[in-house]
């Protein structure tokens, strides 16, 4: 029978060392992962990797009006060192975050890191901030600081109740919208004749970090937030059937009016889910040129007709001259055969 080898006093101190570290690096791992909150969302078998020309982080590089910059702002959005400050606690403020590069993902997540806050008190603060997913970009107007009838996906974050009778929602308020290019947003009653979904999300000066997730896989649209600290997404809207092209900008906008509010932006993080799809499933979810909401009919989009050229009127008008000419000859060839045959009955 072999003898039994008892390891040397250094092969156990060794054992102990590695064991010790080990401890010590897996406590530190869940420490970090507890301080950054929950950056990575499970969608099922779904592998995530961070696109960064979609992303926005501090210390904010690559933020600018160069052409070589990847996020462009607009009207009075502001860098700061810990966050981009869309619009500050002042009145009629407006101000935009664009990202340059058109997003060609199928699958995507994007998570948004955002701080409102202000002076007002209770229903005495606005207007609230919206992130786009839409065919034009850097387009100022009166839907959260972007333009109206947009082609895309916003996603709003409503801190006033411009609907003063209704009662069954309260506010702050996230809803979401997908627009053809024909809806206009409903400012007098906060968007509900055009929403897809929403929930109640008190978001205003909170002590700690304010988080939203859209989540856009196999036409399936999820937002979820986290907003009560505890490092936990909650559901807010579930839509299946969202069609939205590819090539679209991601966006941040924010608005205030006779209201204010401090409306900041700490950090913008898209990733690009893959997973692996059916022969079907490729089939089912070709490319779109239009969004559109399976069971939901938007307005068709009246598409003006195209100004004549100045050739194209010139033969309109010239060949009008021609015909009436024609048509006045042959009038007066007929009326004379007329009074002529009416002669020669009377003698």
């Amino acid at each position: 029978m072999a003898a039994c080898v008892r390891p040397s006093w250094w092969q156990r101190w060794r054992l102990r060392a590695w064991a010790r570290d080990g401890a010590m690096l897996w406590l530190l791992l869940l420490l970090l992962g507890s301080v950054q909150g929950p950056w990575h969302v499970r969608a099922g078998q779904a592998v995530e990797y961070l696109k960064r020309e979609h992303s926005l982080s501090k210390p904010y590089q690559g933020v600018g009006t160069s052409s070589s910059s990847l996020w462009n702002l607009m009207g009075n959005a502001m860098v700061m060192t810990q966050y981009i400050r869309l619009t500050p606690d002042m009145q009629s403020k407006q101000g935009a975050l664009w990202n340059r590069v058109p997003c060609f993902l199928k699958d995507w997540e994007l998570q948004v890191h955002f701080k409102i806050h202000g002076q007002g008190k209770k229903n005495l603060h606005g207007d609230g901030l919206a992130i786009w997913y839409t065919k034009d970009r850097m387009q100022p107007g009166p839907v959260f600081g972007n333009m109206d009838k947009f082609v895309g996906l916003g996603v709003f974050v409503d801190t006033y109740p411009n609907e003063e009778k209704q009662q069954e929602r309260v506010f702050p308020y996230i809803s979401a919208m997908v627009n053809n290019g024909s809806l206009s947003y409903d400012h007098e009653r906060d968007g509900r004749p055009t929403e897809l979904g929403g929930c109640t999300a008190i978001v205003r000066n909170l002590r700690y970090d304010t988080f939203l997730v859209i989540r856009y896989v196999k036409r399936h649209l999820t937002i979820m937030m986290d907003i009560d600290g505890k490092h936990e997404w909650r559901d807010c809207i579930e839509m299946p059937g969202v069609r939205l092209p590819r090539g679209y900008y991601f966006g941040t906008s924010s608005i205030t009016g006779d209201l204010s509010d401090n409306h900041d932006v700490i950090s913008l993080k898209l990733f690009e889910l893959t997973g692996v799809r059916t022969p079907e499933e490729e089939k089912l979810h070709r490319d779109v040129f239009l969004p559109s909401v399976d069971n939901l009919k938007l307005p068709e989009m009246t598409v003006p007709p195209a100004p004549l050229s100045g050739l194209a009127l010139f033969l309109i008008v010239f060949f009008s001259l021609v015909f009436s000419v024609f048509a006045i000859v042959i009038g007066i060839i007929l009326y004379n055969k007329w009074q002529d045959q009416s002669r020669k009955r009377f003698y």
